[in-house]
């Protein structure tokens, strides 16, 4: 029994690795997904250089206006004369917008103010030019109440938090919100694509084996559940053999990557004497000056790149790597075999790949809820009852817990979850290997739930 459960498995596993799509793919996505991550950064960092710069046409009877602090993002410019010129000359430049304080403007009454722009306002250059007012206002009310500058100043504050992991043995360790979450993200995002890519292989598989009556031949020397299982343990295979080469490949493109951007990035530039200098029939003006800088510039940025590095590195240091690594794949491994016995019953059950949509949607149902909660509910609050729950619930716990797994669970919340999951495994296994046993030999009837629940009760 168990040497023809391995053929089977391997059977599935090596004629799917053998295929040029699975080299391609296992080779190309490394490249897609480092490429397009830089690509993104380099389209953020782009976006970041940009500044807007905002004329203001200030007529408020407290020159309001020329308290407007520009920002690394945003530029005030104070002009003159009235609306309508100005409105004219705007309409000339490449300027990013209009501001306009009447002169009926005052501390307690805030309106007619008016942001022009050429087309719409963004939400974001809007949202400044509010908070850079709404600052100066208050400001004005404050001073109005008999505060002078100094003690103004003194009332601002900067606060700059630094979050602390302390753990039930007191060992404290320091916390990065945004990394965290993001790992959480990213890992319950792979475990929905996977259980969803390779559960519909399954299904696929056993349909196209059905439709070519090539399964009467393989049920003559091997069981329904002997056949299921093989496939569902050799696509798991697959899976895991391409989740540990796009790990290494992904590192190993991160790296090389990496190392060329940032060098070259940070490379020192050097400028050529004729064309950095200008030369008068009294004066010249050397490039020597800006070459004595650029060199401090560049130990600048290499100095920032280094910082940024290490504090990556000391944030995953500070994780529980080892707990994250084996729950991602117990999980993957466990939702997988859950989901898949039912894709592979599903595929047994129909004869047209297109009835297959009526019995996708209950089953995949519960994967697309925790997913959609968990991005939404579990990332806020990790330790919550919802997040409890539905790191409980079998059918839920592969993405639900998964999400957990950064921010820190208990090893009895770890454990009971993941006995839940191999109970919810047996129980699918049983229902899957009932239908297909019985569905897979049939052929040119119309299935309906009724009698999926029938095939369930059959004896033998």
């Amino acid at each position: 029994m168990e040497s023809k459960f391995w053929l089977v498995a391997q059977r599935e596993y090596l004629t799917r690795v053998r295929k040029k799509s699975f080299l391609i793919l296992t080779l190309l996505v490394p490249v897609l997904f480092v490429g397009f991550g830089f690509l993104i950064a380099k389209v953020a960092m782009a976006d970041n250089d940009d500044i807007d710069v905002v004329r203001v046409l200030d007529q408020s009877p407290d020159r309001l206006g020329s308290r407007l602090k520009s920002t690394e993002r945003m530029q005030f410019i104070p002009v003159q004369g009235p609306l309508e010129q100005a409105k004219s000359e705007y309409r000339k430049s490449d300027d990013g917008g209009l501001l306009y304080l009447p002169a009926t403007i005052t501390p307690e009454q805030s309106t007619g103010i008016q942001l022009y722009a050429k087309g719409n306002v963004s939400l974001r250059k809007q949202k400044a030019v509010e908070d850079a007012l709404d600052k100066i206002l208050a400001e004005e009310k404050l001073r109005g109440a008999g505060l002078s500058q100094e003690k103004l100043d003194a009332l601002r504050s900067s606060v700059d938090v630094a979050s602390i992991n302390l753990d039930e043995e007191g060992k404290e360790k320091s916390s990065n919100a945004l990394a965290t979450s993001g790992i959480s993200y990213a890992l319950a995002l792979l475990i929905y694509m996977f259980i969803f890519i390779y559960g519909v292989q399954i299904m696929r598989g056993v349909g196209e084996e059905k439709s070519s009556r090539i399964m009467e031949v393989m049920l003559s020397s091997v069981k329904p559940f002997q056949l299921m299982m093989g496939k569902i343990v050799g696509i798991a295979a697959v899976g895991l053999t391409q989740f540990l080469l796009w790990g290494l490949l992904s590192w190993g493109a991160s790296v090389v990557v990496g190392s060329v951007v940032l060098d070259k990035f940070a490379a020192p530039k050097t400028e050529v004497a004729g064309t950095s200098s200008q030369t008068t029939a009294g004066s010249t003006v050397s490039a020597g000056t800006s070459a004595t800088t650029q060199p401090n510039d560049s130990q600048d940025v290499m100095q920032q790149a280094t910082t940024a590095r290490t504090g990556v590195f000391k944030v995953l240091a500070d994780l529980p790597i080892g707990t994250i690594l084996f729950g991602f794949i117990a999980y993957f491994l466990g939702g997988y075999l859950l989901y898949g016995a039912l894709f592979g019953a599903i595929g047994a059950a129909v004869d047209d790949q297109t009835d297959t949509q009526q019995f996708m949607f209950p089953i995949t149902m519960p994967l697309i809820l925790s997913y959609i909660i968990g991005v939404s509910v579990i990332l806020r609050n990790p330790d919550g009852p919802v997040a409890f729950w539905m790191s409980m619930i079998p059918f839920t716990s592969p993405i639900a817990m998964v999400i957990r797994l950064p921010f820190g669970v208990p090893a009895w919340q770890l454990a009971l979850s993941l006995v839940l999951l191999a109970i919810g495994f047996v129980g699918t296994v049983w229902v899957g290997a009932r239908i297909y046993r019985v569905g897979v030999l049939m052929y040119g009837k119309k299935v309906t739930y009724r009698e999926l629940s029938k095939w369930m009760l059959y004896k033998g």
